[in-house]
């Protein structure tokens, strides 16, 4: 028992230390931002409050946090120091909310505000910001949120259970994995928000609506389609999303404006369909799936196996 007390320990300490180490520089890449953007930006005048606001977020408030966090650890006291900080991660989770526009805000500055875009530009060639953009720094606190839980994790598995700093770590862990969540959520989303708006600019005219709220994209892939009669089968462009399937076809090459774009065929929901596995109709390689809509059947084919298990999975998933 006291070697195994011992062991955790040591590993907790060289983990704290380690916290500490990388808390120093993410400290003072922090500080290239604060001091030699915000901090100045404010005196100046360049920017406008509410667009300084909106392109560093709570980033002060963030660097204070952790300034606060740093003290605490070079004096070792672990519990305190975590239970302290933990009542400032939500600022973790605000700032994530606004980072996209943050980064839109950013573009628009540089684009529109002559003496912002020479001011960022020479403030950038400063020795300390070692060839690193402001864009580079301004996703920092995501990353150091995620370094955080792997961090608290480490040490919670090295503190004996029964020991004072036990429960506050533990409590640290959970905090900051709620937050973590809650920016994965976030990332999520608009990365979906994304992946809505390039399928929805590929297809030709604003007839499909595929900007839906609610809506999450799955997947895509190109799949032959059988028809009922013995026509030759025909290759589509399908899209699954969690409500709808679409079916589109390559637009005319020499078309003038929609040559490299899809033609929506036809738009399934979801709700009332069937999806099967068709056995027997191909060799081993490949195969048929069948998905069964109130007025229409739809028999889909790859001659690649694996292609059409994922199909499938992910069909039956969406119609579940």
């Amino acid at each position: 028992v006291e070697e195994q007390r011992a062991r955790w320990e040591r590993k907790c300490s060289r983990t704290a230390k380690e916290l500490l180490e990388t808390e120093h520089k993410y400290l003072e890449q922090l500080d290239l931002v604060v001091t030699f953007f915000v901090t100045i930006l404010k005196a100046k005048g360049t920017l406008k409050p509410a667009v300084l606001e909106t392109i560093f977020g709570p980033l002060e408030s963030i660097y204070s946090a952790s300034h606060v966090l740093s003290l605490h650890l070079e004096r070792g006291n672990l519990g305190p120091g975590l239970e302290n900080f933990c009542q400032n991660l939500e600022l973790y989770g605000h700032y994530a909310e606004n980072l996209e526009q943050a980064n839109k805000t950013l573009k628009e500055q540089l684009r529109k505000n002559k003496s912002f875009r020479r001011f960022k530009k020479l403030q950038e060639t400063r020795l300390q910001f070692q060839g690193r953009k402001l864009e580079d720094l301004l996703p920092l606190p995501l990353q150091r949120l995620h370094q955080y839980k792997h961090f608290l994790r480490d040490l919670l598995e090295n503190t004996s259970p029964d020991s004072a700093e036990y429960q506050k770590l533990a409590k640290a862990v959970k905090s900051v994995s709620e937050v973590s969540r809650w920016v994965q959520g976030i990332t999520h989303k608009r990365e979906n928000s994304l992946q809505l708006l390039r399928v929805q600019k590929l297809l030709k005219g604003h007839k499909t609506q595929v900007l839906s709220p609610g809506r999450w994209y799955i997947r895509e892939g190109w799949l032959l389609v059988v028809p009922s009669k013995g026509e030759e089968l025909k290759r589509r462009m399908f899209f699954l999303f969690s409500d709808i399937f679409i079916a589109t076809k390559p637009c005319h090459p020499l078309h003038l404006l929609s040559s490299n774009k899809l033609a929506c065929q036809a738009v399934y929901p979801l709700h009332q369909c069937i999806v099967d596995k068709v056995f027997g109709h191909t060799q081993s390689q490949g195969g048929l799936l069948s998905l069964s809509f109130p007025h229409k059947t739809l028999l889909l084919m790859s001659s690649d196996q694996q292609d059409i298990n994922d199909w499938y999975r992910s069909l039956t998933a969406a119609v579940r």
